[in-house]
């Protein structure tokens, strides 16, 4: 993926933001999420991340991406949720981008009524919109990608979910250089994504190499390019906590068997 090719996806990205919040009444949009979150059992992922026993795999629900195209773009994602469960996921990731990713809000909310795992929104985040958003539609955490936000906007959309709404953020990086800026603003959940965004290659090195450098306390989650028991394991016993599985369950016949033999139960 080459920067001009991330920079589209936020265009278009922030274009669909600001037509929204033309249709929407953003007070009210803010008054739901709190109401919402004010019954909500806060910080989901990260206890079911806390099973220091377990491979805790994020199962993903993703339809389409850049770098393989359409997946499964007729999915039945109530029906995937309710395998990732059977399959013993710790948590669901639903891809709402809807242009390079075929997902949508829906997606999340189909999830949110089918099974009570948590649930993380995986979206281009760019605006307190977005997050708010997140949380109306049953969402118990969001992303951020360090690579695409400054500090200042990553602070403040950080404190938003943690603070004001007590959502989960799970921080994405890619570098040294951005896992030393998550770090001073105190991440709890921290994503190593091994896919590069330049030239969109997968390397788990990223991962090995990065998890020397892990903040004291926060928890650890590998993304991109894992595919075997093996991997997984071996990267728990360098020091990660979970894992973000996407295209290797997508792309299999028997997610619940695929789970089964990745968390070796």
């Amino acid at each position: 993926m080459k920067r001009t090719f991330l920079q589209e996806i936020l265009n278009i990205k922030k274009g669909r933001v600001e037509s929204k919040k033309k249709r929407v009444d953003l007070v009210e949009l803010k008054k739901t999420a709190h109401s919402i979150r004010s019954y909500a059992e806060p910080y989901r992922l990260q206890k079911s991340l806390s099973s220091a026993d377990e491979i805790n795999i994020i199962a993903e629900i993703k339809r389409a991406s850049p770098s393989l195209g359409t997946i499964n773009e007729s999915i039945d994602v109530a029906d995937m949720a309710n395998r990732y469960k059977d399959g013993g996921a710790c948590a669901i990731s639903v891809l709402t981008e809807e242009d390079f990713f075929k997902g949508s809000l829906d997606d999340l909310r189909k999830v949110r009524t089918t099974v009570d795992l948590p649930i993380l929104q995986k979206d281009f985040i760019v605006d307190e919109f977005q997050i708010y958003e997140a949380a109306n539609a049953g969402a118990d955490a969001v992303l951020l990608i360090a690579a695409m936000l400054d500090n200042k906007a990553l602070e403040n959309l950080y404190y938003l979910a943690d603070r004001e709404l007590h959502l989960d953020a799970l921080i994405e990086v890619h570098t040294l250089e951005e896992l030393q800026r998550v770090e001073k603003i105190e991440a709890k959940i921290i994503g190593v994504n091994n896919r590069d965004l330049q030239t969109f290659e997968v390397s788990l090195k990223v991962s090995r190499e990065l998890i020397k450098h892990s903040p004291p306390g926060a928890l650890m989650i590998a993304e991109s390019g894992l595919k075997t028991s093996e991997e997984l394991t071996d990267l728990k016993n360098l020091g990660f906590d979970g894992f973000l599985i996407g295209e290797t369950l997508m792309k299999t016949g028997d997610p619940v068997a695929a789970l089964k033999e990745l968390t070796g139960r």
